[in-house]
This record gives structure tokens, sequence and C-alpha cells, in this order.
């Protein structure tokens, strides 16, 4: 008898076994004469299924989870027989929280083995890239900014605009650039797709290459990433095995290749032009913004510096055309969003969907509520730096500027759930110390800001002048947000204000109600 079996290599499905589940799987095979065809693939991101076992059928993939290493003995047994087990899943693309979503980006994620180049192709991998090659560079920034594709890193900038002021950028030597370093508070997107589906990374920056006339791209990942390095470097290795890097990309005129870089665990170096500081070995410090990056980027050349999730939709964009990944989405929001459930929530996990879905779906439905069961009483969308929404608010739609309108940001797509025994005044005391903590101390406002703000914080958890010290952090907040140098001191006020704004019961006595930093 033979048996092939899918099981997850993710960072996230190690962490609850998935590596004891394997060892267990292939001493119980050979114990029982069974030929396995064991296949480590990416995660397919129902994270309270971890470690998810699929076994292939002529039907298709059936799913087990969570499976732990005792479990592995029953669990064979059952395959022998008619297959029921009480950790079976079903069809896994018949469970309810993946067939609901629309995977562009994530679609080969927990699909295929991600070391694997033949697998890739054989999913639809490089079609972009054989797409993007019968275009001139000004044909594939059209199709970009005609796909309405923004920068999925946080600010929301039109990729095909960034792409396009790099193309016209003068100069012999241009770069392209991925921030990988995804150190958000509830974001795992990036991890997932460089661990999953690696070579999607690397097609989406090939594709900018070419686009804009660069020959050499760099991926920052944060140290904190060893799988996703190790996975990166093991498909940069086979890419450039199989022709799709080097000299003559996929036997064409164009040359591109990519180097990894570490981190060295910095928050700030999420910042585009600390990134670049980092990168060209120095301390990351952020940039005064002109020249711009597109301008002067990398050791002073014009860069595209974009986002995982950015890259990793190009492939999508080019391959089926501009219009039919616009046709997702609302508003100026357009295409999907990998949106990462985390916190206190009972099915955690990444769910990629159309913008448009509301806070309150994502929560309530999708997420099932808290894994505690106790009433959600707040979340914040956006890591650290993102504001905290009551119930009141979930009915806004996941789209930039609907969030924008109620003093939030989307960010990274990232959502941590709170239950009602959090104390809001703590996080806000939080988001002052992070800040703090994280702060390059470049600029006044955001080194100096922070650290007062956590003292005043504290004087109003203390009952101290609490009237006072709120008019007090309300002005710190309004000098942080328009006098940091960037986002991180100027973002730290939304989680604040948000807090403050929203649940003023936890800040002392009843105060009047106060107006969030404009």
């Amino acid at each position: 008898m033979s048996l092939k079996i899918f099981l997850s290599r993710d960072a996230a499905s190690i962490a609850v076994g998935a590596d004891g589940v394997a060892d267990a799987l292939v001493r119980a095979a050979e114990g029982r004469g069974l030929a396995l065809d064991l296949v480590r693939t990416g995660s397919r991101g129902l994270c309270w299924l971890e470690p998810l076992v699929e076994v292939a059928t002529p039907a298709g993939r059936v799913a087990y989870g969570p499976v732990t290493a005792a479990d592995v003995p029953a669990l064979l047994d059952a395959l022998a027989a008619d297959g029921a087990h009480p950790l079976r899943q079903g069809a896994t693309d018949d469970i309810p929280w993946l067939k609901r979503q629309t995977r562009l980006t994530f679609a080969r994620c927990g699909v295929i083995d991600p070391r694997s180049l033949d697998d890739y192709r054989a999913h639809g991998g490089y079609q972009g890239l054989a797409k993007a090659l019968t275009f001139d560079g000004a044909g594939i920034v059209a199709e970009v900014l005609a796909s309405g594709l923004r920068g999925r890193g946080g600010a929301g900038f039109p990729t095909g605009i960034k792409w396009r002021t790099v193309a016209e950028a003068a100069g012999p030597q241009k770069y392209v650039v991925c921030n990988a370093d995804e150190g958000d508070s509830g974001t795992f997107a990036d991890r997932m797709i460089m661990e999953g589906d690696p070579f999607l990374l690397i097609e989406g920056m090939t594709i900018a290459g070419i686009a804009v006339g660069a020959t050499k791209g760099f991926i920052y990942i944060r140290s904190e990433y060893p799988h996703a390095i190790a996975a990166m470097e093991a498909a940069i290795v086979a890419a450039r095995q199989g022709g799709m890097l080097g000299a003559s990309v996929a036997g064409s005129a164009h040359a591109f290749d990519i180097e990894v870089r570490t981190g060295a665990g910095a928050y700030v170096c999420g910042e585009e032009t600390s990134l670049l500081e980092s990168l060209e070995g120095k301390r990351g410090l952020v940039r005064a913004k002109p020249p711009l990056p597109a301008h002067k980027g990398l050791f002073g050349k014009p860069t595209v510096i974009n986002n995982v999730l950015s890259f990793t939709a190009v492939p999508f964009v080019l391959a089926e055309g501009a219009k039919a990944y616009a046709d997702y989405g609302m508003g100026r929001s357009r295409g999907t969003m990998p949106i990462q459930l985390a916190g206190n929530i009972r099915h955690g996990g990444l769910f990629e969907t159309a913008f448009g879905v509301t806070l309150g779906e994502l929560i309530d439905d999708i997420g099932g509520g808290t894994a505690t069961g106790r009433p959600v009483r707040a979340v914040q969308v956006g890591g650290p730096l993102g504001a905290y929404f009551p119930r009141a608010l979930f009915d806004t739609p996941f789209d930039y500027e609907a969030f924008a309108a109620r003093d939030g940001l989307i960010g990274h797509g990232g959502i941590v759930v709170f239950d009602d025994t959090v104390d809001m005044s703590k996080q806000a005391r939080f988001a002052m110390e992070f800040c703090a903590i994280e702060s390059c101390g470049k600029c006044t406002p955001c080194r100096i800001g922070s650290t007062r703000g956590v003292e005043t914080v504290d004087k109003i958890r203390a009952g101290y002048n609490v009237a006072a010290n709120l008019t007090v952090l309300t002005d710190l907040c309004n000098t942080m947000k328009f006098g940091s140098l960037c986002a991180l001191g100027g973002f730290t006020p939304y989680p604040v204000m948000s807090a403050l704004k929203h649940f003023p019961e936890d800040f002392g006595p009843a105060q009047a109600p106060l107006q969030a930093a404009e």
C-alpha cells in the first residue's frame, strides 16, 4: 500500500509539533511496510487545525487535524480502513473557512512543495513572468497601474506609480528591494508566503526588475524568521539553477538576481528608508524625505521598495490581466487582502478575501469570536500602531479609506482581538512604551514624546491630576503625529487616542469626550 501525505513545514505548524508528526508518520509507515510519500508544504492558514495532515485520495485531498504524534498510529489504521477518524475535517477544499476565501496570492500556499520549482510551475507559477516578457517595461508598469494594486505594507501607496517613478529615473544601476521585516503584532502573512510559496516572491520581484530596468534585488528578512530565510535561500538557488534568475531570465535578454539579507531585529527598519540604511550596513536610522527612494534609494540609486504582499500580488495581475484583479474589492481598495486573525480569537489564521468585508464579519463570523468565549471588547487593526476599534465600529468595511475615515488604518492586515477583561489604559501605555523602545532616536517628537507619554499614562492610571494629564497626553499625541519623521512616531497616537476616545472609563474618572489627534 502506498500513501501520499501533505504536512506543513511552516514555522507555526512546527511550533505545535508538525516535525514530531512527520517523524511519527515515517516511523509508523516503515513499521507497517507502507510506501509513504511525505510532502512538506506551507500552511493552509487554518492555525487552529495545525498540524494539519492532508491525505491524497482519488477524489482529492482529505484533511485531518489538529494531529499529534500520538494520533499517528490510529490515523494510519483509519486510512487503511474507510478513513473515518475523530480528527477528519473532510475534503480540504470544502472546509468552510477555506471555501469562502478568494485566494489569489495564497492560492498555492499549503498546496505545493515550496522547495520544488517544478511543483511551482505545475500549479501555474511563472505564467505572470511569461506574460511580462511580452511587454516592454512601460507596458508592465501600465498593467500594474491599471490593476489598482496598492502597497500592502501599510501606507497603501499605488504600486504602479512607485514603479513608474523608478522606471523614469535616470541611472545605469537600479535596485528592487523587498521589505520582509514583518514586525507588526498579529501579522504573519509575509512569513507564510515566503515559507509556503517562495517562488511567487521571486517571480514578482523579477517582474518588477524587468519593468523598471533593475538587475539586482534584495530581500530584507527579519532575523526572527529563520525558516523563511532558509526557504527563500533554497528557492533562490533553485531559481538560478532553473534559469529563472541570472544573466538571462527565462532565456530572455533581461538579467536579474536576488540576495537575502537578514535584519538585526529593529522594528523601525520596517520603515523603508531605515531599512535601506540597514541594507547598506549602517545603523537603521530614518532618512529625511526628499529625496525619495525611487530617486535616491539603495546606495544612492533609484530603488523600488515594496512589501512581500505587494510583490506577490503582481504575478496574478500579469498572468490574468489587470481587470481580473481590479474586479475584486471596493472603492480605491482593489484586489484581495490576506487578513491575519490573531490574539484572543477562536479561529486564528490567514483569511484572504476581497476588500469590503466588514470588521464584524471577520471577528464574529469568520473568526468565531474569542477563544475564551467572553465578549469581544476591542480589536486592534494594523499592528502596534493601529487604532483600537470597539464593537460599535464593527460595521467598518475592510478598506483603506473607510478605516481612515474612522481614525484607523489597515496597515499590514493584522487583527488582534481582546475580550472584556482587557484594560485599555494598559494598552495605551504599551503603545507609548513600544515606541520609546523601538524609536531610532533621530527625531525628538518620537524619541522624547514617547517617553513622556509613558510617564503621563502612568500618572493617569495612578489617578494623579487626571484631567490635566489627559490634556497633556492629547497634546503629546498631536506633536508626535505631525512632528515625527516617520510612521513609528507619527502613528503611535492612533492606539493611544482611540483607547482614550472609545474606552474613557479605563482612564480614571469620567471625562468629557476626547477629540482624536487631527
